[in-house]
């Protein structure tokens, strides 16, 4: 049995529908990426996998129980989240904001421990935001913020990660540190599930994609097997060419360029 899915999941915000009907199974011990075009609900799908959206009908499953009749502790146990933005609390050092990833291990005679100590310095190490300890986060830029976030749930320890947009406000490089080591999460076995806007990023480092347009899943499965041209112009109304990736033979979308179209 998969660990995290959803049947028949009707997502909304007021009166406005954006998924319906919707069916979704996370592979365990995937890297999951949900791609697609603007506001066509992959955010929202990963907001409901992670039960801060309630679905208007349907259901989502963790561990084969209805997420929602779960303690919020255990949720917090079995799967942490990086949202796609975040309200910092007033004065908060980076340090403490990071282990408060902690708070879901907490007993009430089980307090900070060594394993949370340990937890903390290895996400803060991994994010390379340990020398930013006591800068106020408030204070960072919104790349160094999105690092201090990802340590944050990181420190957490959970079998089960959701991240949205982690790449935001990050330049190249980093975006490239913070896909390297979800990899390394992943391959060290965790399941991984991210939104991306970057195509060639989302091929390079899925093990399986989630393709939607509309509040649908068009496709799904290996990055090779279903990103073609015309998958490409279906749902991102994109004419390119596919290439193997020099680095890793993944799926390299090379888009038609501005004088090609002319000609034609």
């Amino acid at each position: 049995m998969d660990r995290l899915t959803g049947s028949g999941l009707t997502l909304a915000y007021d009166q406005r529908i954006v998924a319906d009907e919707l069916d979704v199974t996370i592979p365990d011990r995937s890297f999951t990426v949900i791609i697609g075009p603007n506001a066509c609900g992959k955010s929202t799908l990963l907001r409901a996998l992670a039960r801060m959206l309630k679905p208007r009908h349907g259901a989502v499953h963790l561990d084969g129980s209805v997420i929602t009749s779960l303690p919020s502790k255990e949720v917090a146990r079995r799967l942490g989240l990086l949202p796609q933005s975040s309200i910092v609390p007033d004065g908060i050092t980076v340090a403490d904001l990071v282990a408060r990833g902690r708070y879901p291990h907490q007993r009430l005679m089980r307090q900070w421990s060594p394993a949370d100590e340990q937890a903390v310095s290895h996400a803060m190490t991994a994010t390379d935001v340990a020398g930013l300890a006591d800068r106020i986060v408030a204070e960072l830029s919104g790349g160094q913020r999105q690092r201090v976030w990802l340590a944050m749930a990181l420190a957490q320890e959970t079998p089960i990660l959701l991240l949205d947009e982690p790449t935001t406000y990050l330049d190249i490089s980093h975006q490239i540190e913070v896909l390297d080591l979800c990899a390394e999460l992943h391959e060290a076995g965790r399941t991984l599930v991210a939104v991306l806007h970057d195509l060639n990023q989302a091929c390079r480092y899925a093990t399986h994609l989630i393709v939607m347009r509309d509040g649908a899943i068009v496709t799904e499965g290996d990055p090779a097997s279903v990103v073609t041209p015309s998958l490409v112009r279906q749902v991102f109304d994109l004419r390119c060419e596919i290439i193997p990736d020099p680095q890793t033979g993944t799926p390299l979308i090379v888009p038609e360029a501005r004088r090609v179209r002319e000609r034609a």
